[in-house]
């Protein structure tokens, strides 16, 4: 027998910059996150000092340009480093990805002022980020939201509530989507909130079945006032942002998820390498093996369509299409794997003793947020098919 257990991800990188990059995440993983990562999120734990860590080392900032404290990184390599990140912990991998999306609205939409005031702490200050476009009645339908900004001068006025919003009470800044006109997509408008904003009031955490170290909470509005200095891109461009940014994040969705899926397959391989049955390693019986071939085959196909995806990003070219197949197909197979990995431990992967249960709960989130898997098929026929008949 050959050794079976988990071999280290060879990555296709762009540089000896990023190369190390990726050196560097992995030895601030075994350092700083993996240690901690079960028990952590066992206690319900937020690692609010790793994000500190994470951004005082410049990983909150990958994507962003450099003259505002950004890495200038492509999203081909940012990706690669939220991989790392979330099979270590996806509370981590997947609070960079949320905060890289509430940056994105500033980044790529606010004037150089607002880019000159705000950006640098956002990127590089200790600060952390969320992103509020959901609401309680408005999920998958983001576009009929509630939640109203009304302009008295220079200064507009939020009243409304915001949901499963992760970061939800512990972020110290809030892109925010609100209606500033009538009804549909048209009437949205984005704005750069506060976390301290006097009206602004977290609910409590909502309780989830996994990643219980991530906070997520509705967010109440009363009577929030914020400068119009703090509106992003023109009254009425708000959705245009929104969906903008969701391109992204999906993308991040899906490195997340191959992160995962990543962890476990490692988790089942060195397991499957040290148990004995039947007088020989479980590894070597044909069907086990089998299981893990299907694995990898579906890990190493998730990395190459988010990669492929992110280097159009990276291009300037149009990725919108990609980026739902590669939230759809990489979440997906996150979940199919995790739930081989617990079948292949059999009943220790039942149990909170092996990881693999925690892989199992983590991955179903990332089928339902930044779109569920089924806007996501819509969002793919809507480019191959055009939009549906009324």
């Amino acid at each position: 027998m050959t050794d079976h257990g988990p071999q280290p991800v060879e990555r296709q990188l762009p540089t000896e910059e990023a190369r190390d990059l990726i050196a560097l995440v992995r030895d601030l993983v075994q350092r700083e996150i993996e240690p901690r990562a079960a028990e952590e999120e066992d206690a319900g734990h937020f690692p609010r000092e790793v994000f500190r860590l994470l951004s005082a080392s410049g990983l909150l900032a990958l994507p962003y340009a450099e003259e505002f404290g950004g890495g200038d990184q492509p999203y081909e390599v940012y990706l690669q480093v939220l991989e790392e990140l979330a099979a270590a912990r996806l509370t981590v991998g997947l609070g960079v990805s949320v905060h890289t999306l509430a940056c994105h609205a500033l980044a790529g939409y606010g004037t150089k002022e607002q880019q000159a005031a705000h950006l640098p702490a956002m990127l590089g200050g200790g600060l952390l980020g969320a992103y509020c476009l959901s609401e309680p009645a408005a999920g998958s339908d983001a576009a009929s939201l509630r939640t109203r900004a009304t302009r008295d001068g220079d200064t507009w006025t939020i009243e409304g509530t915001k949901a499963w919003i992760t970061h939800g009470g512990v972020a110290d800044f809030y892109t925010v989507l609100a209606r500033t006109g009538g009804e549909g997509a048209h009437g949205i408008t984005a704005f750069l909130v506060p976390g301290d904003a006097p009206g602004l009031t977290p609910a409590p955490p909502e309780r989830k079945m996994g990643m219980k170290g991530s906070p997520t909470a509705q967010l109440h509005f009363d009577g929030v006032r914020v400068p119009d200095f703090r509106r992003i891109g023109d009254e009425g461009q708000g959705f245009a942002i929104a969906l903008s940014a969701l391109d992204s994040g999906r993308l991040g969705i899906a490195a997340c998820a191959i992160g995962i899926a990543q962890a476990a397959l490692d988790e089942a391989l060195a397991f499957l390498a040290g148990r004995r049955q039947f007088g020989r390693p479980l590894a070597d019986f044909q069907g086990l093996r089998f299981m893990l071939a299907d694995m990898a085959t579906q890990i190493e196909a998730g990395r190459a369509l988010y990669l492929a995806a992110a280097r159009l990003r990276d291009a300037g070219l149009p990725f919108s299409k990609q980026a739902a197949m590669a939230k759809l197909f990489c979440t997906d197979a996150a979940m199919k794997v995790t739930t081989d990995a617990v079948q292949l431990l059999g009943g220790y992967g039942y149990t909170a003793d092996f990881p693999a249960e925690r892989y199992m709960r983590e991955a179903k989130v990332l089928q339902i947020v930044e779109g569920t898997n089924q806007i996501q098929r819509m969002v793919v026929a809507r480019h191959l098919a055009g939009p549906e008949s009324r």
